[in-house]
């Protein structure tokens, strides 16, 4: 009698073994995450933190999760895994901010067709080292090995990460009113959004990513491109505990005209002067290259500042120094003024507006 074939999940494209030999290699990294609340060990069917042993009386919990998009495609076609994981946690850290919140722990998924552990080792290093920099547990997370749904080399992130903040402290823009000043904290790039349309000129303009930049010859240009997105948190949170700022705004997909309106009460309308600050020369390559419109340009692109503060005009000075003594670079990006709650832009380039719903408009 002829022995059947007898199969393995091995056979199928996953390898349980590979998987495991991930788990021991990504340890040592999962446990220099550790903070109080969370002992930076991986391994269980869950991660446990206790919001008590952070110091919390009355926590609200507040949850983000986000990915990396396009981005990615820059990382698996030019061999630059190791900062992708940066981006990851900081989309998601950085939405926690804005809502007065520490960030506690975070979790990842990484899921690819074949599992290639130097790579898969590479990014988690990245994500543990965002976390690292936003002082946020990794406690777990999933390793996704699925032949047959992405193509060979590809793979895919997801983040997610759940903060707290004391209740009643939670920044929700209300206090903001006519007479605040918006303040920005500069971007390390791009960031993490709208690389499709990176791609899309990098093919269409036949860029060669792997030489120097036109605008910095020091940097290859896929260098320039990858570079991480900036995580703002150890710099806001005191701020944000002492009251000194009223609201925050990330500054990801939509720019500054359509995330600006998302942090501000009715009657209140955002005026941003694009002249007040010097576009970065990424930023400028970017629109020259593509001969983008400069209302296209503050809705697609974070044009250069990464975060947006509200602050009371008699707090702008001490804001300022106290962020500037924490790295950051500091813009003057504008003025709240009574009107609908929306958000004009305006520079010499022209005059472009988001109202309530949105809804980007041109006016001059």
């Amino acid at each position: 009698m002829a022995i059947k074939n007898r199969y393995t999940y091995e056979d199928a494209g996953v390898s349980i073994d590979a998987g495991n030999q991930l788990v021991k290699a990504i340890g040592p990294m999962v446990k220099a995450t550790a903070r109080a609340g969370a002992d930076g060990e991986i391994g269980g069917f869950g991660g446990f933190f206790d919001p008590k042993a952070a110091g919390y009386v009355d926590p609200l919990l507040v949850a983000a999760n986000d990915g990396v998009g396009t981005k990615l495609k820059l990382a698996i076609e030019h061999d630059r895994h190791d900062s992708v994981g940066v981006d990851l946690v900081a989309m998601c850290v950085n939405d926690l901010i804005v809502q007065g919140a520490e960030p506690l722990f975070f979790l990842d998924y990484f899921a690819t067709g074949k599992l290639e552990n130097g790579i898969a080792e590479r990014v988690i290093a990245g994500i543990a080292e965002g976390c690292k920099q936003a002082n946020c547990a990794l406690i777990g997370g999933e390793t996704a090995e699925m032949p047959g749904m992405y193509a060979k080399g590809d793979y895919d992130l997801a983040g997610f990460c759940v903060g707290a903040v004391e209740r009643g402290e939670q920044l929700t823009g209300e206090k903001v009113a006519p007479g605040h000043v918006l303040i920005g904290l500069a971007s390390s790039g791009v960031h993490s959004n709208g690389y499709s349309l990176v791609r899309k000129l990098a093919a269409d303009k036949g860029w060669r990513l792997d030489r120097p930049a036109l605008f910095d010859s020091d940097r290859l240009l896929i260098d320039a491109l990858i570079e991480p997105t900036r995580i703002y948190v150890s710099s806001l949170l005191p701020l944000v505990r002492e009251g000194l700022v009223d609201a925050l705004a990330h500054i990801t997909g939509g720019g500054l005209l359509e995330n600006i309106p998302r942090i501000l009460p009715e009657g209140a309308h955002a005026r941003v002067n694009a002249d007040l600050w010097d576009q970065p020369r990424l930023m400028a390559f970017l629109q020259a290259q593509g001969n983008i419109e400069p209302g296209e340009m503050a809705r697609t692109f974070n044009c250069g500042v990464g975060m947006v503060l509200a602050v009371a005009a008699d707090k702008v000075d001490d804001v300022t120094a106290r962020l500037e003594a924490c790295g950051e670079t500091i813009v003057k990006v504008g003025t709240i003024e009574a009107g609908e709650r929306g958000c004009t832009v305006h520079g010499s380039q022209g005059c472009w507006s988001a109202t309530s719903d949105w809804e980007a408009t041109h006016l001059a």
